[in-house]
């Protein structure tokens, strides 16, 4: 660790103690701040970055930071972290303002990729047996489904056990909306009726499974 970072390692730790517990980590050749457990800014060759998430880059941009620049196999990458000069630093509540927001988007971001990339069987509805029938219909996770929807994923599973009934398409579709199956509006539930009685009974379901297999799902 060269003097410079140490330096401003020893000064972060001072102004953000607020925050939380601050401890250090290796990050892109130089060091990450965490407070209890999150990181929320870089520090490298003496100076600090502060990580923005997409809500907070227009204002870092306004208040002229710059981005950092990080170098990873000899490809300069523009990363979201963006540095603090000295004037800031000399303007500390504010810096500890903008640092504090960058640490509470940061974990939002983090339960929103969570949730996101969660186990299925978290849902409404969805059970290990389910789960892992979506699973060998190549739906991972959460983001996965929720790309899909409950239709497409319903169509799916029936390309690997053709003897689904309509509670599994119902069952999707709440864990879609995240509540159990039997709460769903009327109104939903009529539309994803009249839905299985066109495609899921349909006769020539296998081919236009394998068509929307091969084309885009509209």
């Amino acid at each position: 660790m060269n003097g410079g970072s140490l330096r401003r390692i020893e000064q972060a730790k001072s102004c953000f103690a607020a925050l939380g517990n601050i401890a250090i980590r290796s990050q892109f050749g130089g060091y990450g701040l965490l407070a209890d457990g999150t990181m929320f800014a870089v520090i490298t060759e003496g100076e600090l970055y502060l990580r923005a998430t997409e809500s907070l880059e227009a204002a870092f941009r306004e208040r002229g930071m710059v981005n950092m620049t990080y170098l990873k196999r000899g490809v300069p990458m523009v990363m979201r972290y963006y540095w603090v000069n000295e004037e800031l630093w000399q303007q500390r509540r504010e810096l500890c303002a903008l640092a504090w927001q960058a640490l509470c988007e940061t974990r939002k971001e983090i339960k929103v990729k969570k949730r996101c990339n969660g186990r299925l069987k978290d849902l409404p509805n969805i059970d290990a047996s389910l789960e892992r029938q979506l699973w060998r219909a190549g739906i991972c996770n959460i983001y996965d489904f929720r790309l899909l929807g409950a239709r497409d994923s319903y169509l799916k599973l029936l390309q690997q056990q053709k003897n689904l009934g309509m509670k599994v398409l119902m069952s999707l579709a709440g864990a879609m909306a995240g509540y159990h199956h039997a709460a769903l509006p009327n109104l939903q539930r009529e539309a994803l009726t009249e839905w299985f009685e066109n495609n899921a009974l349909f006769p020539s379901f296998e081919a236009r499974s394998e068509d929307r297999a091969c084309g885009p799902h509209l």
